[in-house]
């Protein structure tokens, strides 16, 4: 079994190289930002209580992340390895994991740090849209569809943004993710499990790197 984290800001890029990651190495993408979706569109008790939480920028406490993350690494598309993207964002998460993992008799084969500059990160966030139907991602500026206010995927003509997605959110986002996460890339340091890649360049380059990483 492989786990693979990967750490950086929200927007870095994360969730486009876990998704490629699992194209082509079988490696189950974790999205807890996704999974956090998921239960707020269902109702949930969780997704209620994350719903305020999210709309304001904010992250979701750790007892809530980590019940989802474990139940969802238990389940038999996991077996095979998965790579989490979005979690641990805090030194309690690291615990939790490392625990949950032990008693699975699993260890942390990569840890992979994204990193981005903060005013890059604003505009790349703040200009994020997608597809009202299918969920394919666009940008304002970086990524268009071919045809103005046609989906390239499924041909849809309505997208929408967001409502976290604007630059306020965006900082305070940014701000908290500095506050929480940074002792989490030190740690990881610390124990020698750490590597670091630029995330600045297009989506090709960035996964040249992790490729060079994961061999």
């Amino acid at each position: 079994m492989t786990v693979i984290i990967l750490l950086g800001p929200p927007g870095c890029g994360k969730g486009t190289q876990s998704r490629t990651i699992q194209e082509e190495r079988r490696i189950v993408h974790l999205s807890t930002g996704e999974m956090l979706r998921e239960e707020v569109a269902s109702g949930s008790d969780i997704g209620r209580q994350a719903k305020e939480i999210i709309e304001f920028g904010k992250f979701v406490p750790d007892e809530l992340i980590i019940k989802l993350v474990a139940n969802r690494i238990r389940t038999p598309d996991c077996l095979n390895g998965f790579n989490l993207d979005g979690f641990p964002r805090t030194l309690p998460q690291v615990k939790a994991l490392e625990g949950l993992l032990e008693l699975n008799g699993i260890c942390i084969n990569h840890t992979i740090q994204f990193v981005v500059d903060d005013d890059a990160m604003v505009k790349r966030i703040s200009g994020r849209y997608s597809c009202l139907n299918c969920g394919e991602g666009y940008h304002v500026e970086f990524h268009k569809p071919e045809i103005d206010g046609v989906c390239n995927k499924c041909g849809h003509n309505k997208f929408q943004k967001r409502a976290d997605d604007n630059e306020a959110t965006v900082k305070a986002r940014l701000t908290d993710y500095h506050l929480q996460t940074e002792p989490i890339i030190k740690y990881y340091k610390k124990k020698g499990v750490l590597s670091t890649i630029d995330g600045r360049p297009g989506i090709e380059e960035v996964k040249k790197q992790i490729d060079n990483i994961l061999g």
